[in-house]
């Protein structure tokens, strides 16, 4: 059951990343490099979804869990998104019990929710219509988005959905909706992050964290907060990072 299986386990920390770029080789270098899952990020770049079905593709070869932060809470794209062969998917700014519920749905087959049946990669194409119908309700993985001060005040009321296996803080986003854009340590964001992590707990959901930045400190205090589905920064600023600090170095002996 793969990344379902692991956030059911108590203390196990899932390390994953995720992907702005949309050519093949920069998830296969991604899906090398040892991360456990990668998310297609539909919402903050240009990727079509047919460059992210060939992502999938790609990070099912090298044994990666797909997953794909879509652009909007869309049943249309949440189930284009499942059928081209994603596992799960990470639902941007949910700020009530029924956006997450709406959510849910859109990624499962009926009686658990809406999701239209269709014929296409993640059945391979009819050949294991059967199978996957039967399996999918059950294994696919679906994380809201906490990332707006609403979505803070309703916590309590979005973490009884059923079928919800986790919260991903968007800190950017939920920083800025306070007023505080970047400004993490502020005591409004300090008094969210703590609620967001008191209300995972309390429900049993998976707390995830995205370390935009490279930052091994931020992931080892991230993990020994509780957080277990662990982003560690983008495809775009990891490549930019460590250009900059190789080329940095070498100038230092020009």
């Amino acid at each position: 059951m793969g990344l379902k299986q692991d956030l059911r386990k108590k203390g196990k920390v899932i390390l994953g990343s995720w992907l702005q770029i949309g050519h093949p080789v920069t998830a296969e270098i991604m899906s090398q490099a040892g991360f456990e899952w990668l998310a297609v990020d539909l919402e903050h770049s240009v990727i079509e979804l047919s460059q992210m079905q060939t992502l999938f593709q790609v990070m099912t070869g090298c044994g990666v869990t797909p997953l794909a932060r879509v652009a909007s809470n869309d049943p249309v794209q949440i189930k284009k998104v499942m059928d081209a062969g994603a596992s799960g998917i990470i639902v941007p700014n949910v700020n009530s019990r029924d956006e997450a519920a709406r959510a849910v749905s859109a990624a499962k087959y009926p009686p658990l929710g809406t999701r239209g049946v269709g014929l296409a990669r993640a059945q391979k194409y009819g050949a294991d219509f059967k199978g996957y119908y039967e399996r999918i309700n059950e294994e696919s993985v679906v994380i809201a988005q906490i990332e707006h001060r609403l979505g803070v005040e309703r916590l309590e009321e979005i973490v009884t959905v059923r079928g919800l296996d986790g919260l991903f803080i968007g800190p950017f986003d939920l920083s800025a909706s306070y007023g505080i854009a970047g400004n993490f340590d502020h005591p409004l964001m300090k008094n969210a992050m703590e609620r967001i992590e008191r209300c995972a707990r309390r429900a049993n959901l998976a707390l995830g964290a995205h370390v935009v930045y490279p930052n091994l400190n931020e992931v080892k205090k991230k993990i020994k907060q509780g957080y277990r589905l662990i982003a560690y920064s983008v495809d775009t600023i990891l490549l930019r990072h460590y250009s900059s600090e190789a080329a940095k170095e070498i100038r230092r002996f020009l």
